[in-house]
Order: C-alpha cells, then sequence, then structure tokens
C-alpha cells in the first residue's frame, strides 16, 4: 500500500485536486511546486512543500527520495509555445525514481495523444510535442507507471466516470475526478502499464 506520494505539479488545476484527494486520503503528501505561496492555507499546514524546479535534477531526486510513489500534473497553464520542461522534467523524476527505488508512478498527459498527429489541432501541435516525449520517456522507464489521458478537464463538481485502455472514454473529465483518479490508481495494479482513457458518464 502506498501511503507516501511525491505530487510534481501540485498547484495547477487538476494537481490542486490531486493534492486534495491524496490529503483526504491520509496519505503523507510531499507538493513540489515552484511558487509555495499557490498552496491553499488550509492544505499547507498538512503537507510537506518543496519548492524548486522540477529540470532541477538535484531538487526532483531530493523530493522523490522517501517516497513510495509518484504522481507528475506537469502543465504549462496557458502557455502553448514549443517547450521541453514536460520531457525534461520527467526524464528528471524517471532517473529520481531509480536512483532511490521507487516504483509506481501515475502521470497525466492528454486525450491529443490518442489522434493521429494531422488531426491535433494546430494550436496544440508544440505543446502535444513535449507530452509525446514524456510520454515515450514514461514508457521506456521500466517502472509501474499509469498514464491518464484526460479529454476536456472541466471545473465541474465530481460525478461518475469510466476509464478505458488505449482510446478517449468521452469529452470531458472533472477535473476533481482526474486529481483522484491519478492518486487512486497508484494502489490499482490493474491500471499499471496502461494507457487510461478518463471521462465522465
Amino acid at each position: 500500500m502506498i501511503r507516501k506520494v511525491v505530487i510534481f505539479g501540485a498547484t495547477g488545476m487538476t494537481g490542486l485536486c490531486a493534492l486534495s484527494a491524496a490529503v483526504e486520503k491520509g496519505l503523507q503528501v510531499t507538493a513540489f511546486v515552484r511558487d509555495e505561496a499557490k498552496v491553499p492555507l488550509d492544505i499547507k499546514e498538512k503537507v510537506n512543500v518543496v519548492v524548486g524546479d522540477v529540470t532541477n535534477q538535484e531538487q526532483v531526486s531530493n523530493a522523490v527520495s522517501g517516497q513510495e510513489g509518484v504522481v507528475v500534473v506537469l502543465g504549462t497553464r496557458n502557455e502553448l509555445a514549443p517547450t521541453t520542461v514536460l520531457s525534461d522534467g520527467m526524464k528528471n523524476i524517471v532517473d529520481a525514481m531509480k536512483k532511490h527505488n521507487v516504483e509506481v508512478v501515475s502521470v497525466c498527459l492528454s486525450a491529443f495523444l490518442f489522434y493521429p498527429p494531422e488531426k491535433v489541432p494546430a494550436i496544440f501541435k508544440a505543446l502535444n510535442a513535449d507530452h509525446e516525449r514524456q510520454f515515450e520517456i514514461t514508457k521506456m522507464s521500466g517502472l509501474k507507471w499509469i498514464a491518464v489521458l484526460p479529454p476536456h478537464i472541466a471545473d465541474a463538481p465530481s460525478t461518475k466516470y469510466v476509464i478505458k485502455y488505449d482510446e478517449s472514454s468521452g469529452r470531458a473529465i472533472s477535473k476533481y475526478d482526474l486529481g483522484a483518479f491519478l492518486i487512486e490508481s497508484l494502489n490499482q495494479p490493474e491500471h499499471y502499464h496502461k494507457v487510461c482513457g478518463i471521462a465522465n458518464v
């Protein structure tokens, strides 16, 4: 049973929901963040906050040390320009997990990875290219990974959702359900080495 987790990208829209879900489950949580001020005060006193940059190998390694599971919810906010932050960060996380013998990781990616490249809307192509690199690093890691590919992430209440492997399962997912699944799947071996399409019913 995984009880100690580190969440990378813990203050994004989905990251905060994953953080809350982990706290509600009574896990020992480390939130790896760029800006400590974005951690809500009511959660801050219940988690270990580590300020760092996911592209800094040493900071990532220190955060992974002593953990039992890792949740990766890296994002670029509304920035759609070409980037390597997601894949560079993922490489550092994988390297740190191997160094510290941490086996299980859930990774939030994008349902655009289910599309053939020519079907991805032009505005998202550059960002999706880095999601592809991040996905490849995850798949080749040799770890027990869960790749979660959400469609539109909605600021909507939690409700029923479905998981389908290797295909998108709908048009939208509540940020609360997505955050909770990223935490819960760490302890659900049926999802290991699976590409999970998640959507609300």
